[in-house]
């Protein structure tokens, strides 16, 4: 028996490759940009301004990182930061996905209301000052919880928990309630076990939303041993933007061939200490992020 050859389409030969290299090209868009803001941080400040540091450290130096860390504020801001991404995003996590599973009930009374009361706030603030006011009246101002009570329902998360929670079949609650489990089994013994895809991609955008915040930190906190490693950063990079010694730093240390820090390289440092932890976190859900944020997507 002879094999029949198949045959391949030179067109779709030319479209593969084609797709490979556009692919490839974003991969570069995406990766090239990183390792130059790495090479900037880990290379002399001075050296740097001079330019030509693209993909690697013309003259490595960890200077960078010592005036990061200088003064000691960045590790208590590190402490702030990871207990608020925590607690916050547990807490988060256990209001959005409770709040789903009530609004996924069809018999909950005035289940139509409250989505639509819900969904309006999506489309309509109080603005900064109300908020300043409102935060002031429930005594959050200048307190640890003022970064973890606001934010504690996201309405698109919860739409969207919401939604996966529909897509779980009625016979499992019906069969549980049937040997006698109650919501609140039903809740922690089906719907939260079922649900891994969509809770880690929630999971995981809330904890950047809380490592990433410094607007929180910068006007509702007064005590900077509060303050968040985004909020310490910022002001450590808006100091070092406005000092007047800058171009004079710069010139004395490309005369004298000095180690220097500048505002540029300082910048970089500090991207790459706030950037670096939270992107530990991806290999740990990335199994589930695809999944739940498609079946997020394609049944609302």
């Amino acid at each position: 028996m002879h094999k029949k050859k198949i045959k391949v389409n030179p067109v779709d030969q030319v479209l593969q490759v084609l797709i490979y290299l556009i692919i490839i090209a974003l991969c570069l868009i995406i990766l090239l940009p990183c390792l130059n803001v790495v090479a900037l941080a880990f290379n002399d400040g001075a050296d740097a301004a001079r330019g030509g540091v693209w993909f690697w450290p013309r003259e490595f130096t960890l200077d960078n990182f010592k005036e990061v860390f200088k003064d000691g504020s960045i590790t208590s801001a590190y402490v702030v930061t990871i207990a608020r991404t925590v607690i916050g995003t547990f807490l988060s996590l256990m209001v959005t996905t409770m709040a789903g599973f009530a609004l996924k009930q069809e018999d909950l009374p005035g289940r139509k209301i409250i989505t639509m009361l819900i969904t309006f706030t999506m489309l309509f603030g109080g603005g900064m000052i109300p908020t300043y006011i409102q935060y002031k009246n429930l005594h959050l101002l200048n307190s640890f919880w003022v970064y973890v009570v606001p934010s504690l329902v996201s309405v698109t998360y919860l739409l969207m928990v919401r939604t996966f929670f529909e897509g779980i079949p009625d016979s499992l609650e019906e069969s549980a309630k049937l040997d006698g489990c109650g919501f609140f089994q039903i809740y922690l013994k089906i719907m939260l076990p079922l649900s891994k895809p969509v809770i880690a991609v929630v999971g995981l955008y809330t904890a950047v939303n809380h490592w990433n915040d410094w607007f929180a930190g910068a006007f509702y906190v007064n005590d900077t041993n509060l303050w968040p490693v985004q909020t310490v950063l910022q002001q450590m990079l808006t100091k070092a933007m406005s000092s007047q010694q800058e171009v004079t730093s710069i010139a004395q240390a490309l005369a004298h061939n000095t180690v220097s820090v500048t505002s540029d390289s300082l910048k970089m440092a500090a991207v790459v200490v706030t950037t670096v932890p939270i992107l530990c976190v991806y290999p740990f859900v990335q199994k589930y992020f695809a999944q739940g944020a498609m079946i997020g997507a394609v049944k609302g």
